[in-house]
Order: structure tokens, then sequence, then C-alpha cells
């Protein structure tokens, strides 16, 4: 047989095969297609009519009927003879799922002859089986809640047998947060019932190979919480949640099933338990030889952000195996909820410093508090704008901890408390620049690091969050690495504004000081600046004389060759009309940094210089030595003057006569 009649052979019998499925199909529908058609059993009339059109739509819909109903002659009709036609079984092809519900709660059930027991068509249905990702199946992942709602739930038969906590599963779920993901939101991906107890092998909680049993419990739930493992690593050593269940807290300990919310839900260590020592004021514990209070204020936790949680949402290292419960349980690590926080905060200098042994080092309840912490809007909270200066200040102020890093005679806090941020805070304005807007809340670093806020590279980016209309202008001027490519360092923010002590521009000591900061840089051109008016009156103290900016712009500074220039052809007669009204082209066509000292750029300047300075040298050169040359004739003239003036006057003859 040729491979071009192989080909040719195996979709010509799929084609028979189908058509013969088909006609067999046919031939059932010729009866079961007629809605009248029924039988009587047990004093009850039964249907047996098949819809063509969903079976045509069904998973089975390729199937021929005899492939599911089997044990009776087809061509004997009417096949029926009793009860002897055997029910459909399932397991015949899905052999897996049915050994799975035969062990199942379901199964035990229906094999004890419950009536209200479910089997494969109660959730399946019967020839309109439709795939689970259907919207219109039953075990489409939306309808599963209803599916099983239909008998868990309040009013059901199933539920009148339950206690009273299991009568309203499907009420407690559709308020749990699974619900209100799935129900409210439309969001598939969360948990439904078969999530948590399966879709086959439903078992008790108390049967080992339950998927809600105690010591299965965390794996059924790391279906969908894949990081709990690495979440709850901090709080309970991560293995123990499989290894050593009956150790620790399992998910339903805090998560209650059926009634997931927000908050944690405890049922084994109540904070009546805690406070029961914790509300004694005279409770401290030996630190280092020192005493720490473990008294905790109701009132204060009443008041704090956490006042809805457990005390062992936050002290979760507690353990009924120890006396007190909460004996070495260790520093609460914030991180538990707080993740992304904590690990800004340990890439800054103050983890750094608290893992070399600085015990100055500030950790989380340093600056927000222990049971009274506060949200940042509140206005005595240590972390409100207004405080910030001085919760900082605690360290980074003279004499403070946080000495280590350079500072002035007055102190990193004292220096910005006189700068025009600090001055904007002392008025009320809020809005301001604090130490976290710059520095970051938990992320800071020195500003070498190439991590920090203030880094040169980074420094922009971050006054960028309030000042960014002024930084898009400097991203488009000559100085942004972004305009110019250069091997040599290019100015930022800090360059011009110091950190601590920055001036409103506006001020003399900003308009003084700005050609110094430019100088740093442009040398030669701040040299030749002082060759001008401008520069020579700027030099006897005048502030109002045009400075750097004045005339290039601030940040927008481009090359006076770019139409955006503020000195280019077409901005120039308006720039200099700040200061000069009566500015026009004529005007501004002197040359404003031209120096005679350039001989390659202003040739005609530098000749003269030294033609004008050679021609003066010359003539104060020639007269000088002449005035030198007189000067013995003209002393001598001089006495002798004196002389004859003196003869005359006694009548004495001059040279003897």
């Amino acid at each position: 047989m040729t491979n071009c009649s192989k080909n040719l052979l195996l979709p010509i019998l799929l084609l028979l095969l189908t058509i013969q499925a088909m006609a067999q199909t046919d031939e059932c529908m010729m009866c079961h297609g007629d809605r009248s058609l029924s039988y009587e059993r047990n004093n009850k009339l039964v249907s047996l009519f098949v819809d063509e059109n969903k079976f045509a739509k069904s998973v089975h819909a390729d199937l021929d009927c005899s492939d599911c109903h089997m044990d009776f002659d087809a061509e004997d009709i009417p096949h029926r003879a009793g009860d002897n036609i055997y029910k459909v079984d399932c397991a015949t092809c899905h052999y897996d799922y049915a050994e799975e519900y035969h062990e199942s709660l379901h199964g035990q059930a229906l094999a004890q002859g419950k009536f209200l027991a479910p089997d494969c068509t109660t959730c399946h249905g019967k020839h309109d089986i439709l795939p689970h990702t259907n919207e219109k199946s039953k075990t489409y992942v939306m309808n599963i809640p209803d599916l099983c709602g239909t008998c868990h739930k309040e009013g059901t038969r199933v539920s009148a047998l339950r206690t009273i906590s299991q009568r309203h599963i499907l009420e407690n779920y559709k308020e749990s947060i699974h619900g209100d993901g799935l129900f409210r939101r439309g969001l598939i991906v969360t948990a439904v019932c078969t999530s948590c107890h399966f879709s086959h092998n439903i078992l008790p909680h108390e049967n080992p190979k339950s998927s809600i049993n105690r010591n299965n419990i965390a794996s059924t739930c790391m279906q969908c919480h894949t990081q709990i493992e690495k979440v709850h690593t901090k709080v309970i050593r991560g293995e123990l949640w499989e290894q050593q269940p009956h150790v620790i807290p399992a998910c339903i300990d805090c998560h209650q099933p059926h009634q997931v919310r927000r908050v944690f839900y405890d049922q084994k260590y109540d904070d009546a338990k805690c406070m029961s020592c914790h509300s004694n004021k005279d409770l401290y514990k030996e630190v280092n030889g020192e005493k720490v209070s473990l008294y905790v204020d109701t009132n204060d936790l009443a008041h704090s952000v956490h006042k809805d949680n457990t005390c062992i949402k936050c002290h979760t290292n507690v353990s009924h195996f120890s006396n007190p419960i909460c004996k070495e349980s260790g520093k609460v690590d914030c991180s538990i909820c707080h993740a992304s926080q904590v690990e800004e905060w340990q890439l800054s200098q103050h983890s750094i410093e608290l893992v070399n042994g600085n015990v100055d080092a500030p950790y989380c309840n340093d600056c927000h508090g222990t049971h009274k912490v506060q949200k940042k809007t509140d206005r005595t909270s240590p972390t409100f704008a207004r405080n910030i200066p001085d919760l900082c200040g605690k360290c980074h102020n003279i004499g403070g901890p946080g000495k280590s890093i350079l500072e002035d005679e007055f102190g990193i806090v004292k220096d910005y408390s006189q700068s025009i941020h600090g001055s904007l805070l002392e008025s009320g304005l809020t809005v301001t620049a604090t130490c976290v807007d710059c520095h970051s809340a938990h992320r800071e670093l020195p500003e070498k690091n190439p991590l920090s806020t203030v880094h040169k590279d980074n420094v922009g980016e971050t006054c960028a969050k309030c000042h960014l209309g002024i930084y898009e202008q400097f991203t488009n001027s000559i100085h942004s690495p972004l305009i110019t490519q250069t091997d040599k360092e290019l100015p930022g923010c800090q360059d011009c504004h110091q950190a601590h002590t920055i001036k409103r521009t506006d001020k003399d000591d900003f308009r003084a000081e700005i050609i110094d900061q430019c100088g740093r840089c442009h040398e030669d051109v701040t040299d030749t600046y002082f060759d001008t008016l401008h520069g020579k009156v700027s030099k006897l103290g005048s502030i109002g004389a045009a400075k750097c900016y004045d005339c290039h712009g601030s940040h927008n500074i481009l090359p006076t060759y770019i139409v955006g220039s503020t000195l280019h052809r077409e901005n120039i007669v308006e720039t200099c009309a700040s200061c000069h009204p009566n500015s026009n082209r004529k005007f501004v066509g002197y040359l404003t940094h031209a120096t005679h000292h350039d001989k390659d750029k202003y040739p005609f300047l530098y000749y003269t210089f030294w033609f004008m300075t050679i021609l003066l040298s010359v003539t104060f050169l020639f007269f000088g030595t002449h005035t030198l040359l007189w000067l013995p004739r003209g002393l001598a003239e001089r006495r002798k003057a004196k002389l004859e003036k003196k003869n005359n006057s006694t009548g004495n003859p001059v040279n003897g006569k």
C-alpha cells in the first residue's frame, strides 16, 4: 500500500465511523426525540426525551448513544424489560475521577442509599454536559458556588440535616473575600468550592487524605497563595507549615473557612490572654542589664492603625508550648504585612548600621511607634509631614547618634529649618519637601550610593516629584545628559542648590553666589564676564547687575544657535529688555563675553589691546625717561634759583662779584 493510499484511508475510516455514529444516534432519536416519551417508575412518570440540539453541543456530541448506554439490545424495541437497563457508568471513560468520587463523602453517601447524595449527573448533567470552560456549564468557575449551593445553603433539605454553622455555607462564602472577588468583581481566579474541597474527592476534614485536613490545608491554600511560604517564613519558620502543623497555627486558625475576611480571625490566641499579663504596668524584662517595660496601653492600641488587628497578627512566634506563650517570641517583623517597605529598609543605611551592631540605628518602631502606630496623615503622628524634621532630628542633629553623617556647625536639621523648604514648613505649608521626600521614607542611602535617591544620577527625578516643570526644562537643556554627550561631569540640581541649606533664588545672597557656582565649571567664561560692565559692577557689590542666569536662563540653558535659547537672535532683544527696556537689535549687537585675551576668537580686540598697550607703554617709557633725565638738571636749577634769591636779599654778589 502506498503512502498516498494510507493518507486517504484514515480520513475515510473516520468519516465512515462518524456517519455510522450519526446513523445510530438518528435511529435512537426517532423515539427519544419525542417529548411525550416516558415510563412509569415507583408510581412516577419519568421522561425519556432527549433534546437533540443540546446533545449536539455537549462534550459527548461525537459519541454514539450505545457508548454510554450499554447492556441492552438496541435492536429489541422497546428495549426496556422491567428495570434491566443499567444506569450509565461514567467510570467506563472517567475511571480516575470515579475512583475519587467513590471514596468521597458524596460517593459514600450514595453507596449507603442516601437519596440526597449527588451523582455525576447532579453536577455535570446528562445529555447537555458542557466543558468546564464554557460559561453556560454548571461546572464553570463562576457557577460552582451556586451549583454547590443547591444543597449547601440555608433552606435546602441537605442543610436541614447539618449543624447551624454548616447551614449558611453559601451565604458565608458570598460575604467572604473569595466570594467578593467572584461575585462582585468577576475575578474567576479566586477560590471557589472546588478549589479547596476539590471536585470529586471531597472528604471530611478529619480524614488524613482530605484537602482541608489540618496537615494538608497549607498545600491547598498554596495552590493560589504561592508566596505563602515566603510570606510566613518570618512568621513560623516556613517549612513548619507542612512538617509540624500541630506546633503552629494553620491557615484556618486565622482565616476561618467560608468566612475569610480581610482581617485576621483568631481562635486560639485571643487578645484577652495576652492582656491578662501585659495590662500590668509593672511588667518588664531585662535586656543587657536594663529594664524594658512590657506594658501595653490599650488606649494607645485603640487609637492606632492596628486597632482591628489581634496580637498574634504581629507577635506571630508565640506558642502554647512556651510559658508564657510569648516567651522568646522575638522582635515583631513588620514585613509580614509591609513586605515592600521592609525590603526597601533592608537596603538602607539604617538597616546596614543595625546589622553591623549599631544599637542607635532605627528600626520600624523607632519612627512609627509600637502600639500607637498612627497614619502619616494624622497630625499627631511622628511621620506627619510637619513632624518629620523633628523625628529625623532625634539622630541627625548636633550631638545626635547620627553624627557620623557630615554636618556643619548647626546640624542637618538646623540647616534644613533655615532653608526655603524648612521655612515653608514652618509657615504651615505641609506640601513642601521634608527629609523623606528627598531621601525616601525607608531606603535612606548616602548620596554616593548609586541606589540613593539623592545620588547625582537620581536627584533630578527626586526633585521632579515637586518641581516637575523645572525638571522637564532641565532635561532639554545643555546640562542634561540626554542632550549633551560628554565625558565631563554635568551639573545637577545639587550643584547649584545645596541640599539642606537651599535658598530662595530671588534673594540677594543666591544672586551673589551664582557667579561662583557657574564659575566652578565655566572658569574661562567667568573671567571674561568680569571684564564686562556687568561683571565689574557685580564686583563692586551690585546685586541688580545681570548675572549668568539673567541672560542664559537657569534650567533651560541652550546654545545660542538653538531657537529655544534665550540668547538666540530671535529672543535676545527680549532677554536684554528685561533690564534695558529700550533694547533693540543694534543694542544687543555688542560682543558680550568678548576678551582681548583670545587671539583666535577676537583677533581685532587682541591686536588692538596690544597696540594700545605698547603705544601707551612706549609713550610712558619715553616721557618717563625724559623726566628722569631732566630731574637732576631741574634740581640743580632749583638750587641755583634759591641761592640767587638769598643773595639778592642780603646784597651779596653772586659768584664773588
